[in-house]
């Protein structure tokens, strides 16, 4: 398989797919920290907080992880494929 979409060497692609993955996971660490802080907080303190821009900024980030997801999967398929084309 030709890479057409991606200029990039193996050994960056992987850089960059780590990057990538670790700027994830601590997304989502984030995310599993939100959830336990809210389950600690009263209903008209967890009421406030929700209706803030800053809440609504953060749902629109997760929603922008899920497309990004699906982009680390495209990526993981590059990858694959220029692993096994070096050797």
């Amino acid at each position: 398989m030709k890479n057409t979409e991606l200029d990039l060497d193996l050994p960056n692609a992987k850089l960059a797919y780590t990057i990538i993955q670790s700027l994830l996971d601590g997304h989502e660490a984030l995310g599993d920290l939100l959830v336990l802080m809210a389950h600690a907080l009263d209903e008209d303190t967890l009421k406030a907080l929700t209706n803030t821009g800053e809440w609504q900024k953060y749902l629109d980030s997760k929603r922008e992880l899920e497309k990004t997801h699906l982009q680390i999967e495209k990526l993981t398929e590059v990858l694959k494929a220029m692993h096994e084309t070096s050797n």
